[in-house]
This record gives C-alpha cells, sequence and structure tokens, in this order.
C-alpha cells in the first residue's frame, strides 16, 4: 500500500517528484497556478508516471490557490471558468480537490508557498521590506486545505529568511505556528524552528541550498514529530557532490571567433568535435566583451579573491563605477550556490567553471545542479525554464524527506 499525498504550490513537480521516486506514495493531486509549470508537470506525470494524458490533466490543477474555497469545494465562480476553466479537465470547476480525491484518505500533503516575500533579498530590495506583500499570507491557504482534509502528516517548505519576516509586525513563523496549532496540528515551536533548516547538499544534492522543512503531525495520530525529523536525519550524507560530478560530462559549448545569428537568432558558442546536441543544453547569447570577460574572470581566478578586488576588476574592464559584485563562477571542486529564479534574467552569478567555455549555465545544467533527472523536461522558454527550475525544491532532497516520513508513517500501520 503506498502513502497518498496532495501537492500544493506544485510548480514544475521538484517536491512531488521526490515523494514518486520513493515508489512509497502516490499523488492525488497537485496545485499550480502558473501554466508552462502545470504543462510541464502534467507531462513528466505521463511520461514517467504512468498516468495517462487524461489523468495527468486532471491532477495536475491549474488554478489560484488564494481562492481556497473554490479549489476545495469546486463550483467555481464564473471569473475562474473564464480564467481557469480552458486549462484544466472539464469536471474540476465543478467537483474540487474534495470531488477528485473522493473517499481516498489523504495521508500527506505538501508544498512551499512562494518564497520571494520572505527572503532577505526580497526584502532589502523592497522599499516597505515585502511588509505589504500578498505572498507573506500563502501560508494560509497552506493551511485551509490541510484542514480540509486533515491528512496524518504535512512538509511546509521555505528559505530560511521566513523564520525573520515580519508582515503586519509579527512573525511569519509565529503566524503559522499558532494557525496550524488551531487546526490541530503539531509544528516545533517558533523559536525550534532553526532546528529545521537543512542544507540539501547534505543529502547528495550538488548544491549548498539552505531551507526551512517544517513538518507537521495531526495530534493523536500516534506519530512523534522528532521521531520524523530524526528519520530524515538519518539519510544525510558526508560524500557532497559538486559540480563536476553533476555537469562534468556535458559536452562543450565553445565560444565562436565572431557571433552569428542562426535562424534569427543571435549565438555565442557552439558543439565542437562532431559532439551531440543534448536537450536543455543550449547556451544563452553572450556578446563579445562578455566571453571576453568571463575568460578573463575565470583565469584570473576572481571568486577566491576579496569583495573590493572583484569589484575594481569589474568597475575597470567595463568603465563601471559599481558598489556590488555581480558576477561570480560555480567551482569543480565544490556543490553549486544556490540555483535561483532569478537565472530567467541572467547568468551572470552563474558562470561555467571551465574557462574555455566562457559562458553562464544552460537550463539542463540548472536543473542537473538541481538534482532533476536527466530525463525531465521543461516546458516553455529557456527563460521560464530557467525560472521554474530554480523556484523548485530538489527533488533528491524531497526524496529523502519522504523516505524518513515513510518509516515514521509505517509505524503506526
Amino acid at each position: 500500500m503506498k502513502y497518498t499525498f496532495i501537492d500544493l504550490f506544485a510548480g514544475c513537480g521538484g517536491l512531488s517528484e521526490g515523494f514518486l521516486q520513493t515508489q512509497q506514495f502516490e499523488a492525488l493531486a497537485h496545485v499550480e497556478w502558473e501554466l508552462p509549470m502545470v504543462n510541464t508537470l502534467r507531462n513528466r506525470l505521463n511520461k514517467n508516471w504512468q498516468h495517462s494524458s487524461e489523468d495527468a490533466k486532471k491532477r495536475v490543477i491549474h488554478f489560484d490557490i488564494q481562492k481556497t474555497d473554490e479549489l476545495i469545494e469546486g463550483n467555481w465562480s464564473p471569473e475562474s471558468i473564464d480564467k481557469y476553466g480552458s486549462t484544466n479537465h472539464s469536471d474540476i470547476a465543478s467537483m474540487g480537490l474534495k470531488g477528485l480525491v473522493g473517499k481516498e484518505s489523504v495521508d500527506l500533503i505538501i508544498g512551499g508557498p512562494p518564497c520571494q516575500a520572505y527572503s532577505i533579498a526580497g526584502r532589502a530590495q523592497d522599499k516597505n521590506s515585502m511588509k505589504d506583500d500578498y505572498r507573506n499570507y500563502l501560508f494560509e491557504s497552506f493551511v485551509k486545505v490541510v484542514d480540509a482534509f486533515q491528512p496524518s502528516v504535512f512538509v511546509f517548505e521555505n528559505v530560511p529568511g521566513m523564520l525573520s519576516a515580519m508582515p503586519g509586525n509579527k512573525l511569519v513563523s509565529e503566524r503559522v505556528f499558532e494557525a496550524f496549532r488551531q487546526s490541530n496540528y503539531e509544528i516545533r515551536c517558533p523559536k525550534d524552528l532553526k532546528k529545521s533548516i537543512y542544507t540539501a547538499s547534505d543529502f547528495g544534492v550538488p548544491q549548498k541550498r539552505n531551507r526551512v522543512i517544517i513538518i507537521g503531525v495531526k495530534k493523536g495520530s500516534e506519530l512523534n514529530l522528532e521521531e520524523i525529523y530524526k528519520q530524515v536525519d538519518s539519510f544525510k550524507t558526508k560524500e557532497f557532490k559538486t559540480v563536476k560530478d553533476a555537469i562534468g560530462n556535458l559536452p562543450k559549448l565553445l565560444p565562436l571567433n565572431s557571433t552569428k545569428k542562426v535562424n534569427g537568432r543571435n549565438v555565442s558558442h557552439e558543439l565542437r568535435n562532431n559532439e551531440a546536441e543534448v536537450q536543455f543544453h543550449q547556451p544563452r547569447f553572450h556578446n563579445d566583451r562578455d566571453v571576453s570577460f568571463f575568460m578573463e574572470w575565470l583565469t584570473q581566478g576572481m571568486n577566491n579573491k576579496s569583495s573590493v578586488e572583484k569589484i575594481n576588476f569589474y568597475n575597470v574592464r567595463l568603465s563601471k563605477q559599481s558598489k556590488h559584485t555581480k558576477y561570480r563562477n560555480l567551482e569543480w571542486d565544490k556543490p553549486s550556490p544556490t540555483i535561483v529564479a532569478h537565472l530567467y534574467k541572467d547568468g551572470l552569478m552563474f558562470l561555467h567553471p571551465d574557462e574555455k567555455q566562457a559562458r553562464s549555465i544552460t537550463v539542463k545544467e540548472a536543473a542537473l545542479l538541481q538534482s532533476f533527472p536527466d530525463d525531465y523536461e521543461f516546458l516553455g522558454s529557456q527563460g521560464v525554464a530557467f525560472k521554474m527550475i530554480g523556484n523548485a525544491v530538489p527533488p533528491q532532497l524531497a526524496k529523502n524527506i519522504g523516505l524518513g516520513i515513510q518509516k515514521e508513517l509505517n509505524k503506526i500501520q
């Protein structure tokens, strides 16, 4: 028997993929409001997890979770039908999550509300420190779904900055704790949530990515919250995977002597030596100045220089007057820094470590550094693919969380 789950804020499927990889869980529903992510997850369920295309369309619901009552109960408003009806299975607007789940019990609810409003970087860039951002309160929709289906366990994933976020002059962590307590769930108290910060590289992900993993258990369910965390901890490894482990075998994409146009597109790099093209391994266009700068940056080992030296290097080479470091390269013998959604704008903080290639990383490389399987397909433009990968939970991290939870669930069966 497999345990069942619902995935909220599912994105392109990082959390779901990890739980499915355990072979111990099956998904009843996934909810996501951005259509490229919805299409990507439906495609994955169809091609890799034995769902028909019709069932995948039914299971992955394209909808705004802020309309939580409509999501749960169905009977969508005319506005919701107009916006989401054509992209969903024809029955979902009337039956909602409850109709889709039917008589099945829900063992687990997983998900992570968008993290930008909780991130320290996001707050630093916003004039009001994100205090007015609606995303601060999306956890309330998560709580409502948990309250409606009463799973034995839930997993709430987010950035560590969530622990210090204070919209409305009250810590988000306190709001979350109180909301779940009122719904009859136990989570670690706010002062102990720092113990719930996990680093993806500790679980075999070739990336230094810190995330808060809030696990909750239903009161009276015989589950022991701290035992679940201990089970998750038991899957940590001391053998870090590096950038080279993840992307070192991909074909090299070398700079051209001069840029050219291919099918109306500017091209600055290409494969050599008759190497086969790899899906999603197409580089961004970089102009000649940038290619030269990247090569010099890497050759001189600027990553390991002081911030002052990096800024001076940038300002002198490019005739700028910046006060910030704008470039960074990956290093072969270390895990990658956190893969972020900002990659859809540019890859200047994710330069490939090989100076001969002098470029930023590709979609394929970002996906492998996030521990997505090699055959994972991302539907949409290159920019959209970078965004969905950067926002995802690394499947390898999710898999280990799932295995830890499964071991504790087995004790009460």
